[in-house]
């Protein structure tokens, strides 16, 4: 189902009055989550003791630096791309996926998709993986909560006249299973997989609302 309300990001961007409630409060665990982890809230990647391995992460729909079709965004159907990547190094006990728009007008940028608990034998992840926590077309998935608020795949709805903005999809393997329960947030998953990053790739879409 589409977010917002034509402004952009309705769960928090607000009416053009200013920000919402929504937003003031989750800017503020935005901030502290930041501050708590160095002031910053930045690539889990970049804690890793040694640079991670490359990953190699491609969509059917785009290709990297290109724009998303809008049938993937919260102006139409808002299904979650199809992805597929290469094979993760030996060792790989996981794979977790993120999507991330550090572009939107608020503290972090805005979180659009996490999930983990991937296998490190899958290859791909189909397009419109169901909506709910645990969905039934991705074995042993888990998804946790976007910044919308919901557990699932959250579309582009940037404000309009905003300018382009980056949608970046970030995929780990990791050396031991994340450990971490539906619903959990990014900030959560950074957290959890400091330091056990075998591999990383990385793909961007674009979106912009005129």
């Amino acid at each position: 189902m589409p977010h917002g309300n034509g402004n952009g990001y309705g769960y928090g961007y607000g009416n053009g009055n200013g920000w919402t409630a929504t937003v003031v409060a989750a800017a503020l665990s935005t901030v502290l989550v930041g501050c708590s982890q160095g002031g910053r809230r930045g690539d889990a990647a970049t804690a890793a003791a040694d640079p991670p391995a490359r990953l190699t992460l491609t969509s059917s729909v785009f290709s990297d630096g290109s724009t998303i079709p809008v049938r993937h965004t919260a102006d139409a159907e808002d299904l979650s791309p199809p992805l597929r990547w290469s094979a993760p190094p030996a060792g790989t006990a996981e794979l977790a996926l993120v999507c991330h728009d550090p572009d939107a007008p608020r503290p972090g940028g805005w979180v659009h998709w996490v999930i983990f608990g991937l296998s490190p034998a899958l290859r791909e992840l189909p397009e419109d993986v169901d909506k709910i926590a645990r969905p039934s077309d991705v074995s042993g998935a888990v998804q946790g909560t976007n910044d919308f608020g919901d557990t699932s795949w959250g579309g582009p709805s940037p404000p309009r006249g905003h300018g382009v903005h980056h949608y970046h999809f970030v995929l780990y393997a990791l050396d031991r299973p994340s450990g971490l329960a539906r619903g959990a947030r990014m900030a959560e998953l950074e957290s959890a997989i400091r330091g056990h990053i075998l591999a990383r790739g990385e793909l961007v879409g674009t979106y912009e609302r005129r």
